[in-house]
């Protein structure tokens, strides 16, 4: 199954921490050929030797801007360094062994709930199902987390790239202001908290009145409600009066 999702073929093999981490410290190593030729093509543009450099590495570009976090010299990067660059290419594996498990896991768990409650609305006796009704009320907010923990695998899984390959996280910056960051914090938190309030004064309401409020005469309680109300007109004959 991981071959599957991390090749797309059943013969193709995996690498390895061992594998990968060995592989990116050649293109560590590569990439300081890359940078600084880049930076004395910045000093000088008509720099032969430099540019014919630069483009037998500049492929691995990215992978030599992994130490900048270490040295500002990237040629003087010592091998303490340069292992440091290569541990950080590979993000701590138990968050990441996790996250997605449990991603997965609630995602067969909808596919079970779905089933029961499709096989059980067939049937017509689904409200009978207190054990039902309880896990579908409890999986409420599973959705959200089974949705973060998406974004835990992928924005956590990539580190240390902004862009794999080319941009390292610790260089990623703009020119934002602390401002312009908390304005617009508060503005999305502001509005989604407005949103929550109305969704849960309409969950709250409706839930209250149960699946009477719909007005199709098929459920207990809707005799006690106003026939014109919400749902419109019960039909001539409805059940509900007798149940």
């Amino acid at each position: 199954v991981m071959g599957l999702i991390g090749t797309r073929s059943i013969s193709e093999e995996i690498p390895g921490i061992h594998e990968i981490k060995a592989h990116n410290r050649t293109r560590i190593e590569s990439g300081i050929h890359a940078v600084s030729a880049l930076e004395a093509l910045r000093a000088d543009p008509s720099d032969a030797e430099a540019r014919t450099t630069f483009e037998a590495h500049k492929a691995d570009l990215g992978f030599g801007l992994l130490l900048k976090k270490y040295t500002v010299d990237v040629s003087q990067a010592t091998p303490q360094m340069i292992q440091q660059a290569v541990d950080d290419t590979i993000p701590r594996v138990v968050p990441l062994f996790w996250s997605f498990r449990l991603m997965v896991a609630l995602g067969f768990a909808f596919l079970v709930l779905f089933g029961f409650a499709l096989f059980y609305s067939v049937k017509g006796n689904f409200i009978e199902k207190k054990w039902l009704l309880r896990w579908a009320l409890w999986f409420i907010p599973m959705p959200w987390i089974a949705a973060e923990l998406g974004w835990v695998v992928a924005e956590y899984g990539r580190q240390p790239w902004t862009i794999y390959g080319v941009l390292p996280t610790h260089i990623s910056v703009s020119n934002l202001t602390p401002g312009n960051i908390y304005g617009s914090l508060a503005g999305f938190v502001g509005f989604y908290t407005v949103l929550l309030i109305v969704e849960m004064v309409l969950m709250t309401k409706y839930a209250r009145q149960g699946p009477a409020s719909l007005g199709t005469g098929k459920y207990h309680g809707e005799a006690n409600l106003d026939k014109t109300g919400a749902g419109g007109a019960l039909p001539a004959g409805a059940v509900a009066d007798q149940i």
